[in-house]
């Protein structure tokens, strides 16, 4: 059985810290094409509502100047907490269906400086389409 945790990719597995350092590359990447649309506005709530209260009382819906040493606190993290953050970043890309240039650009600047290999990448986009496709799944089945 999936728990509540594990439905929203795991965010959930990332410490204090880790969690709001992800919030700021998450609204990097949604701010990065103007501002984000409703349903990337709406995928970063379900985000925050799985890290948690405390840690939605503690952030600010604001850009961090520094975007490099956010990179880089996640250069040094271990490899699953690089793959479930790209994983989250990739879902919140992918969340609309416009997987726009400057969206990619910032993805694989990502994946190259958490060192993800490109199988990786794969395997995590992966992922995200079967979530999505369960979903449509689901609607349909329960819809008839």
């Amino acid at each position: 059985m999936i728990s509540m945790e594990e439905e929203h990719m795991l965010l959930s597995v990332l410490n204090r810290k880790e969690k709001l350092k992800f919030l700021d590359l998450a609204m990097h990447m949604v701010s990065i094409d103007g501002e984000p649309t409703k349903l990337e506005q709406r995928l970063l709530n379900v985000m925050l509502a799985e890290v948690g209260d405390n840690i939605v009382a503690e952030y600010h819906f604001s850009l961090s100047k520094d975007l490099k040493q956010t990179m880089r606190f996640f250069e040094k993290a271990n490899v699953k907490i690089k793959n479930i953050v790209y994983l989250n970043l990739l879902k919140v890309a992918m969340s609309d269906d416009f997987y726009n240039t400057l969206e990619h650009d910032f993805l694989e600047e990502i994946r190259e400086k958490l060192e993800i290999n490109d199988i990786k990448k794969k395997q995590l986009m992966r992922l995200v389409y079967t979530e999505r496709d369960l979903r449509e799944r689901a609607k349909r089945v329960v819809g008839h």
